[in-house]
Formats: structure tokens, C-alpha cells, sequence
């Protein structure tokens, strides 16, 4: 008798596990981790990924990993408006990608009011360096790294003084955000971007690391438990 009672619990608590709204609730957190790389972790705590190259107006090839801006920027919103989410976690292994699409990507999260915290895990190059600043603490592994270099058009671009205006002007725009969001001074920016010594054949800096905190671009050294520490101080901070 004993036994049968026990075997009706455990039946149960099987039905209980695995209600539908749970299955579907499941299904939910693994078509967003599939689509956009997103999951809404324990504590309130959301977890954006930035992977891959950061699509602007133009859709890259299917076989490409990409960040999609049009993803991006609505989900910033939600997470602002949202009274169940009380900070943002980015994970970053981004390679750039389009200068204006990645701006505006950084110039939002910069405005949230909700704490956020970044990782920069194997890299965060190019445009992906101002969203790596964005937050309002940042991390880096060991062994990730961050490329900073002029900013580049593919295409045909006219020899004429205003299309290098608009590169100077583009250039301004990127080294005035990861200054202000940063402990980089904007001169020592413009050294590391114009650095012909270490990219071969090219303009740039590759920074490491220990690289980049030393430089003032990222505040520490960490992983994933140092960065959901500091969230969750943050969070209590608040």
C-alpha cells in the first residue's frame, strides 16, 4: 500500500514537471537562444548575445553568423519598459560588422537605465569595440581580444574631400563614444587605431586581454561568474 502511494506521487510530480505551460515555456527560451541568441537567466537578469558580424541595412550571405540591429534594438526597448527585468547581460564574440547599425546598438544600451554588464569572450573587433564599452561595467577573458582600426567602406568610394570628410566625421563619432564610456583618452585611441606596427599590411591595433584593461578600454579580467557578480551588485546598488 505504501508502495502504491509512493508511486502515485512520483507520478505527480512527474505531471507537475512537466506541465504544458513549462514545456512551452521551454520551447519559447530555446527558439530565442536559436533566433537571436537571447535568454531570460534567473534573479531578472536578461542575456543578449552579440555574435558573429553586426548586419546593418544589408543582409549578409545565410551561411554567415550575424547580429541583426532590427533584432537588437526593439529587445533593448522591451528590456527597458520591462518591470521584470532589472539588468542586461552581453556576451560579445563579435568580429564588427556595419559601423552604423553597431553605433546605434551601443548608443542604446549606453542609454538604458537598467544595469548592464558586458563579456567580451573570444573578441570584440572593429564596431564591436563602443558596444564592449557601452555598459556600465566590463569584462574580458584572458584571452579575448579587441581590434581597434580606421574605419573601412566596401564598395567604391569616390576620391573626392567629402567622402573623406564623412570618414573623418564617421572616425569622430566612434572615438568620441568608446572615450566618454571608457577610461581611453581619445589621443591614445587615435595612436592605437593608426598603429602600423602590428596588423600586417594594415592600419590597427590588436589588444589582449590584459591588453585592453591596461589601455583603459575594459574595466577587468573576468568570466561569466565575475560578470553576473557584478550584476547582481549593481542590481542591489540600485
Amino acid at each position: 500500500m505504501r508502495l502504491e502511494k509512493q508511486r502515485r506521487k512520483d507520478a505527480d510530480g512527474n505531471k507537475e514537471q512537466n506541465r504544458p505551460e513549462d514545456m512551452r515555456e521551454d520551447q519559447e527560451q530555446r527558439e530565442a537562444i536559436r533566433e537571436s541568441g537571447e535568454i531570460a537567466l534567473e534573479h531578472s537578469i536578461h542575456l543578449l548575445s552579440v555574435i558573429g558580424e553586426i548586419e546593418g541595412h544589408e543582409c549578409l550571405s545565410a551561411n554567415s553568423k550575424t547580429t541583426k540591429y532590427e533584432h537588437v534594438l526593439p529587445r533593448l526597448a522591451a528590456i527597458e519598459d520591462s518591470h521584470d527585468i532589472q539588468g542586461l547581460l552581453i556576451l560579445l564574440n563579435t568580429v564588427g560588422g556595419d559601423v552604423e547599425a553597431g553605433l546605434a546598438i551601443a548608443e542604446m544600451i549606453a542609454s538604458l537605465s537598467k544595469p548592464t554588464v558586458s563579456l567580451v569572450l573570444g573578441g570584440s573587433h572593429s564596431i564591436g569595440v563602443p558596444i564592449a564599452v557601452s555598459t556600465d561595467y566590463s569584462f574580458i577573458v584572458r584571452t579575448g581580444t579587441m581590434v581597434i582600426h580606421p574605419v573601412r567602406m566596401n564598395g567604391t568610394v569616390i576620391g573626392a574631400p567629402q567622402t573623406y570628410d564623412y570618414f573623418r566625421q564617421m572616425q569622430d563619432r566612434i572615438l568620441g563614444f568608446i572615450s566618454e564610456h571608457s577610461r581611453a583618452s581619445r589621443e591614445r585611441l587615435e595612436e592605437l587605431m593608426l598603429d602600423t606596427g602590428i596588423l600586417t599590411k594594415d592600419l590597427g591595433t590588436i589588444l589582449v586581454g590584459e591588453d585592453a584593461v591596461r589601455e583603459g578600454l575594459i574595466d577587468s579580467i573576468g568570466g561569466i561568474s565575475e560578470a553576473l557578480r557584478k550584476l547582481h551588485e549593481l542590481i542591489g546598488a540600485g
